[in-house]
This record gives C-alpha cells, sequence and structure tokens, in this order.
C-alpha cells in the first residue's frame, strides 16, 4: 500500500525539521525542500529514512515560481503526487517600516506569501484529481494583531491567514481541506536574536511562562491532518494564550 505523500518547505530546521520527522514517524512519504542550508536538510533526509519514510529533498527557493514548479515535477518523478501540503518556509525582517527598503519588502513577501500561492497552486490539481487533501499554512498571530517593528512580516502572515480561508472556500467542494496554524513565540532560530534581557521580558507577557516548542508545533499539524473533512478555513493559534 502507497503512503501518502507530504511536502514540507522550510524543513531544514525549526518547525519544519520537526514536522518532517514526524510525518516521517507518522507513516508518510515526503518531500523535503530549503532555499540554502543543503547539509541541514541532507540530515534532516537522512533521520526521515531512519524512521521508514522515502524522502526527497531538494534545494528550492520558494519565492521562485519557476524553482517550485521544477520541484513539483521532481515530486511527481519520485513520489508522485503531493497529498499534503505544509507551507512552512518563512522569512522575518525587524525594525521600523520606514527603515525598510523596498527589496527587503519585495523579497519578504515573497517568500513568505507568494512562495505559498505557487505551492498551492502547483499542488492543487493532483488533489482534485484524487479528490483529496490538506493543505497547512504555518502563519503567525502577528497575522491576526500586528506586531510593532515587524509590519512587513505581520502584512504577510495576515495575507497568508486571509489566502487560507478564502482557499478552503475554493476547495471544500474537491474535499480538500485548508487550514493555516498561528504560531505565537516558537522557540527556533527565528527568535535567536533576542537578548537575555528581551526574551525574559517576552516570557512574562505569555500566560504559560514558556516559549513553545518546534515538536509542539509538529504535533498540532499531525493533529490536524488526522482531524475530521469538516474542519477547514481555521486560522489556529498555538501561543500558550498570549494573544
Amino acid at each position: 500500500m502507497l503512503k501518502p505523500t507530504a511536502l514540507l518547505t522550510g524543513a531544514s530546521r525549526g518547525i519544519g525539521r520537526a514536522a518532517a520527522l514526524a510525518l516521517a514517524a507518522g507513516g508518510y512519504d515526503l518531500a523535503i525542500c530549503c532555499t540554502s542550508n543543503i547539509e541541514a536538510l541532507s540530515n534532516v533526509k537522512k533521520e526521515a529514512e531512519a524512521l521508514g519514510a522515502r524522502c526527497l529533498a531538494l534545494q528550492a527557493d520558494v519565492a521562485d515560481s519557476a524553482a517550485c514548479a521544477h520541484m513539483f515535477q521532481e515530486i511527481e518523478k519520485s513520489l508522485g503526487s503531493v497529498d499534503v501540503l505544509i507551507n512552512n518556509a518563512g522569512i522575518s525582517r525587524i525594525g521600523l517600516l520606514q527603515d525598510l527598503s523596498f527589496e527587503d519588502w519585495n523579497r519578504l513577501i515573497a517568500v513568505n506569501l507568494s512562495g505559498v500561492f505557487y505551492c498551492c497552486k502547483l499542488a492543487i490539481p493532483g488533489m482534485i484529481r484524487k479528490k483529496q487533501g490538506k493543505i497547512i499554512n504555518i502563519s503567525s498571530v502577528w497575522g491576526v494583531c500586528g506586531a510593532s517593528c515587524e509590519a512587513a512580516y505581520s502584512a504577510s502572515k495576515g495575507g497568508v491567514n486571509a489566502l487560507t480561508m478564502a482557499l478552503a472556500k475554493e476547495l471544500a467542494p474537491s474535499n480538500i481541506q485548508v487550514n493555516a496554524i498561528a504560531c505565537g513565540a516558537i522557540d527556533t532560530d527565528m527568535n535567536r536574536f533576542l537578548t537575555p534581557e528581551e526574551r525574559q521580558a517576552l516570557l512574562e507577557e505569555i500566560p504559560m511562562g514558556r516559549m513553545g516548542t518546534p515538536k509542539e508545533a509538529a504535533q498540532l499539524i499531525l493533529k490536524l491532518l488526522e482531524s475530521p473533512a469538516y474542519l477547514t478555513g481555521q486560522i489556529i493559534r498555538l501561543d500558550g494564550g498570549w494573544i
């Protein structure tokens, strides 16, 4: 019996890595990608294969539509069409909007929002043919309420949330579920810029008194994949009661 195929973008570290290993252990074959950290991605591939999954590791910049198209062609040849798409790749920029360059704005929107569009567009035809599929977009609480000094990031994740809700309506007749996880402060490299004092101040704002872990995000991804088909179009916050 063939295993379902899951594509995870941004899988070399953090939430992407944790999700890849959880899916490998949970009976999925995997396609994983990242932009530049190929050595780390290769290690994730080895770990996933040790858990019994077939795993295709690809270097692909999700901000590039041609690179995404090529990635899907390679997945189709090796693993078949994508049954589960997890759009996890993302970048952030910290600072005042007035200090953000046009180039940095365009790059952030291209990775965080356009990359989700490209991968969804490429995955949907195969899902429609099978009359089933699941798309999970990894978003942020800042896409729900906005964050000072992260205006561009907030805008990109707000776009992901709106895209999630709209696409869920389009694809529901084809039995394809589309949901998003709006993460709060997760203990990944994206938050390594915080000084010890800033980190402590942040933790004091979070009712649970700690950051979430990549493993917890991966557990929620698995739960969503196992959830009833009637659950679609939802933005589910994973934030320890913060927002």
